[in-house]
């Protein structure tokens, strides 16, 4: 059975762990080096000041993913606009875990202040993030070409959004 929850302390290094994972072999993140436990804990700390959801899934007591938001651009006027991530640890995927952190991830966002939801996604080819995001009754609203470059190659990323309320 999967538990979705917030975020405490003890799920960092599990976190860091999966994101570590998805830095290193994918291009699901133009990140290319992992961050240590500290910048996880100043994000988490960031994110969750903020009055925003971090949640874990928890499966047989271990990390099998997490999820949150965070306000999309630092400016101002974006403060009602949020970027959701979704990880999912190595052996986890087509379990229905990622569906379950994003309905929740939406409940809790739309409980916030938050009025817009936007997903970045890296077009590596795979289409599951897009299928989760457009069954959650996100749109694709644009397309932004050869912006990230890794692993010797170049990458697109899809913009999709949800209007929150």
């Amino acid at each position: 059975m999967t538990n979705i929850r917030g975020l405490v302390e003890a799920d960092l290094p599990a976190v860091a762990d999966i994101y570590a994972h998805y830095v290193t072999g994918s291009v699901a993140t133009f990140e290319e080096t992992p961050p240590g436990l500290e910048e996880w804990r100043a994000k988490a700390d960031g994110i969750t000041g903020a009055g925003l959801p971090f949640l874990v899934a928890e499966v047989d007591g271990a990390v099998a993913g997490y999820a949150y938001v965070a306000q999309y651009r630092p400016k101002p006027a974006y403060r009602h606009t949020v970027e959701d991530t979704i990880y999912l640890a190595p052996g986890c995927t087509g379990r229905g875990v990622g569906r379950l952190l994003l309905g929740e991830l939406i409940k809790k966002a739309g409980e916030s202040s938050a009025r817009q939801m936007i997903a970045v996604i890296a077009d590596s080819g795979d289409p599951a993030s897009a299928r989760l995001h457009k069954a959650f009754g996100f749109e694709e609203v644009g397309r932004l070409r050869a912006v990230g470059f890794k692993h010797g190659r170049w990458i697109d990323t899809a913009l999709f959004q949800l209007s929150l309320g």
